[in-house]
């Protein structure tokens, strides 16, 4: 350890940097090599007690793995069995993942109807326990940690306030209240659902495609298919989401997650995001003209979703991004409105907003029983314990690994070195 260090100590009193550099990577290199050595004879001469750890059974394989013969002098041979591609891209993080491309299974797609057929997958149906784990949310009684304020916004039309906070396990998650002047909670249901219209008004233009899949004519559940455009070094996302509504005495519970679809298979990209969350409750409330009509509309949107990039990085970008996008919304609901005051036909998925699973009151109480008890939001952003700060060498250093990683041009480096040295400077949580 000692001869370690004294050859950092040598190496980092270089009269240049670029000295440093070079020193460093002849340094360096030899441990890589050992490091990516001892990987493959790892692999290569893997016992077999081993074998349960990575899922053998009996000597099994999996589809992806390739055995590869080396004969002997005796004419035997002896069979190696070298990892696919996909098994090792598994293994990584979500985060490094994305980096690596992911195999096409080399089949074409099959064209699409351009009717959707009758909602057949089972995993796409919406049931009551979504329900009920939007009516948590929306109560505030779901048993996470407390909400943290991170914004409040008002316009003439429109009011906007949101919070975040970071669960033990997962991405960020999401919590806002926006409330629209002079909107009627069917319509601005109705707004939220219309998918064709989020593409021509572009009040969504992230939206890149949307096809309806599945629906269900009984309970007005839907499949649908996504792909949404993303900025920086991102690449383009794809989604198979669920979807379905339930009225409970004029309160709309707007439920939207990601779900599985054998049907449409993953291809390299767009890349697949898979956790996804999206829902809202739509009501009315009282106007904030104060003439005690009940003429306003409150929306409560509650998101997340793991996009395959770091969640410090995504944070930074939601909390930069999240007013742009969001005061695109109120333009966008009075051309909705305009339209349909006009006398302008219903789209598909408009009219899809409108068959809803009616429910009592007392049935979504009933569903409630048991719940834990509920956490207040908070009205100021708090810090973290010192034991949950990130030490500005490390999201310094991560950057320089994940720019020299990364070989995707200056652009992306320079916005990843950005990023970490506004992280550094300021110092506090995003």
């Amino acid at each position: 350890m000692a001869l370690i260090l004294n050859a950092l100590i040598e190496i980092l009193r270089k009269p240049t940097i670029a000295g440093v550099v070079s020193e460093l990577f002849v340094f360096a290199a030899p441990l890589w090599v050992a490091v990516f050595v001892g990987l493959l004879v790892g692999w290569v001469w893997k016992p077999r007690w081993a074998d349960g750890l990575v899922g053998d059974k009996k000597g099994g394989r999996d589809e992806g793995e390739q055995v590869s013969p080396l004969e002997g002098s005796d004419g035997s041979g002896l069979q190696l069995v070298l990892p696919s591609f996909d098994s090792l891209r598994a293994q990584l993080p979500s985060y490094f993942a994305y980096l690596m491309p992911e195999q096409s299974s080399g089949k074409e797609e099959k064209a699409v109807d351009l009717g959707p057929p009758p909602l057949q997958n089972e995993q796409s149906a919406m049931t009551s326990g979504d329900l009920s784990y939007l009516s948590a949310l929306v109560e505030v009684r779901d048993g996470g940690s407390a909400w943290i304020q991170m914004m409040d916004k008002t316009l003439p039309n429109m009011s906007y306030k949101a919070w975040r906070r970071d669960p033990e396990m997962g991405p960020p998650q999401y919590r806002s209240r926006t409330v629209f002047e002079d909107a009627t909670p069917e319509l601005v249901r109705d707004f939220f659902w219309d998918d064709e219209f989020r593409m021509t008004n572009k009040w969504d233009d992230m939206l890149l495609y949307h096809e309806s899949l599945e629906e269900c004519p009984t309970t007005g559940t839907m499949l649908v298919h996504w792909v949404r455009k993303f900025p920086f070094f991102c690449s383009d996302r794809e989604y198979t989401i669920g979807r379905r509504i339930w009225e409970v005495d004029g309160t709309y519970y707007c439920v939207t997650k990601g779900v599985p679809c054998p049907s449409l298979p993953r291809q390299s990209k767009p890349r697949r995001v898979d956790l996804y969350y999206s829902s809202w409750c739509i009501r009315a409330v009282e106007s904030r003209q104060g003439d005690g009509r009940m003429s306003a509309c409150e929306v409560l949107l509650f998101h997340y979703e793991d996009m395959g990039i770091p969640w410090e990085i995504a944070k930074l970008g939601v909390r930069q991004g999240m007013w742009g996008c969001v005061k695109k919304v109120e333009p966008g609901l009075r051309a909705f409105q305009a339209a349909r005051n006009s006398g302008e036909p219903l789209s598909r998925w408009a009219a899809m907003a409108q068959i809803n699973t009616k429910i009592t009151s007392g049935y979504l109480r009933s569903l409630a029983a048991g719940t834990d008890s509920p956490d207040d939001i908070v009205e100021v952003e708090k810090e973290k314990p010192l034991r949950n700060k990130i030490p500005k060498f490390l999201i310094v250093g991560g950057a320089i690994a994940l720019a020299c990683t990364v070989d995707r041009g200056l652009i992306t480096k320079a916005i990843i070195f950005g990023v970490a040295r506004r992280f550094a400077k300021i110092g506090r949580r995003m």
